[in-house]
């Protein structure tokens, strides 16, 4: 059986880590390169790092951020935000990142999932899928959320999986930094509906709620950003709780 991931996200933007509600109201919560040091140190599995402003300001993720996090980190790290060609993944890998996420150009450009995962492996490509709940009916949102679609979030999914996706980081921005829980419902039936990894994000707020989202949700990892960056919860005292409630995890050295 494999173990549960644990995994901070760092919501980037102008070299700064922030968090909001709902994908608004940001905040600062400091340098991205020294939470992600701390947040391995402490025994995260993966880090996830997201330039939240690339594809709104038409800006590339930047190489030298990538840089930095690969010379100070020593665990796995994903890289996001305005990636959309196979010459943006290759710069972001060669510059020491082990994953790459796609949002909108993959909406945008579906072909372009299975141009990557050809020349670089699925295993280093991760769709992100930011999805609401409009009138009932689960869509899939871009451009940090502020673009709706008329795609359905399950129809999404599963075609991302057939053109070569090796993992989905899916965001309910119903839940996102409401501290609430996470749409287990939801991330229940893709886990269920998938061959693929699923990481649950959005709505951490307790350590019931990732015990939660591995049993109700069948999530295959959880990502949480503001209660490990303001020290609400700490990750070892987590995965101890975990292991206690009967969830297999790494446990830090």
């Amino acid at each position: 059986m494999l173990t549960k991931r644990i995994i901070p996200c760092l919501d980037v933007k102008d070299g700064k880590t922030v968090k909001g509600v709902n994908f608004v109201n940001l905040r600062d919560a400091g340098d991205p390169v020294e939470l992600g040091t701390l947040y391995s140190s402490q025994g995260a599995d993966e880090l996830v790092f997201l330039d939240i402003t690339a594809t709104i300001e038409k800006r590339k993720t930047l190489v030298d951020l990538v840089k930095r996090i690969a010379q100070h980190i020593n665990i796995p790290f994903t890289i996001g935000g305005g990636i959309g060609t196979v010459e943006d993944v290759s710069a972001c890998l060669n510059a020491g990142a082990d994953k790459v996420s796609i949002n909108s150009a993959a909406v945008k450009h579906p072909d372009c999932i299975d141009q990557m995962a050809k020349a670089f492996g699925s295993q280093c490509i991760v769709v992100a899928v930011d999805t609401r709940n409009v009138k009932g009916v689960d869509t899939v949102h871009t451009h940090g959320g502020s673009k709706p679609t008329d795609i359905l979030t399950f129809d999404w999914v599963k075609e991302v999986e057939s053109r070569g996706a090796g993992e989905i980081l899916l965001t309910s921005m119903d839940h996102d930094g409401t501290k609430a829980g996470f749409a287990n419902e939801l991330t229940s039936t893709l886990s269920t509906r998938l061959t693929i990894p699923v990481i649950a994000s959005g709505g951490a707020g307790t350590m019931e709620h990732f015990v939660d989202v591995f049993t109700k949700g069948n999530a295959d990892a959880a990502l949480a950003a503001s209660i490990f960056h303001f020290k609400e919860i700490g990750i070892p005292e987590l995965k101890h709780y975990l292991d206690k409630s009967g969830i297999l995890v790494r446990q830090p050295v």
